[in-house]
């Protein structure tokens, strides 16, 4: 697949990390690697944003592109009618996956918080140009309480609009889990009707790029080009 389309089941969940950790095993396999940001929001003109972190820890191989960028920390289409701007849209979207996907062996779209986030006033989504691309969708996701229904609810929307879901990676998964954790690891792929493919450990992003780059594959299962076994958790 030259095109996969990264998404959340909410914010804050480690979209970023993970987009990350799948560029550097790709790097790594001999692959080049673009990221698409379609819009960033809630960081200034000068300020680094989430492609900036992912070649950071990945390595600067890493073709970057960005869309947009949106002062405000919301949803892209309200950042965008809020700062006077023109929204970013599926069309914009899909057009710049394919010129990356023309030069490079793989291009990661990364999405702005979950897969339904309105990207423009029509109510227009991620999903919506992923669909387009007919792209896989690799859901990052949560490990504590709450995050079944989450999980269950995204994989139901993929299924709906009939666009394939690579898997599941939790975004952050605790040095300390708690029970609920630990029972989730064992539901998520269940109720998301989609592999687990990984776990990248909390804290992974405070990592220098070298160790991080080191680290992933064992993040990350064989489908991604990583050794996770998929059992090996704290």
């Amino acid at each position: 697949m030259s095109v996969i389309v990264v998404s959340g089941t909410g914010t804050e969940i480690g979209k970023t990390v993970t987009t990350a950790a799948v560029a550097a095993l790709a790097l790594a396999a001999g692959r080049s690697v673009a990221v698409l940001k379609p819009a960033q929001t809630g960081v200034g003109p000068e300020e680094p944003g989430d492609v900036d972190e992912v070649q950071r820890l990945a390595g600067a191989r890493v073709t970057g592109a960005e869309l947009a960028r949106f002062p405000e920390p919301l949803a892209p289409a309200t950042a965008a009618r809020r700062a006077g701007l023109a929204p970013v849209t599926p069309g914009d979207v899909v057009e710049a996956a394919r010129k990356l996907a023309a030069s490079h062996d793989l291009v990661l779209v990364e999405g702005a918080g979950g897969l339904l986030v309105h990207l423009d006033g029509t109510g227009a989504c991620l999903a919506d140009a992923a669909r387009e691309l007919a792209a896989p969708v690799l859901v990052v996701t949560a490990p504590g309480l709450g995050t079944l229904n989450v999980t269950q609810l995204t994989g139901e929307a993929l299924r709906a609009r009939g666009i394939e879901s690579l898997g599941l990676v939790i975004g952050s998964w605790p040095a300390a889990p708690d029970l609920a954790a630990r029972c989730n690891v064992e539901e998520l792929a269940r109720v998301a009707g989609a592999p687990l493919l990984g776990a990248v450990p909390e804290g992974a992003g405070r990592l220098s790029g070298q160790e991080f780059q080191e680290a992933a594959p064992g993040w990350l299962g064989p489908e991604l080009g990583g050794v996770w076994d998929g059992v090996s958790l704290p």
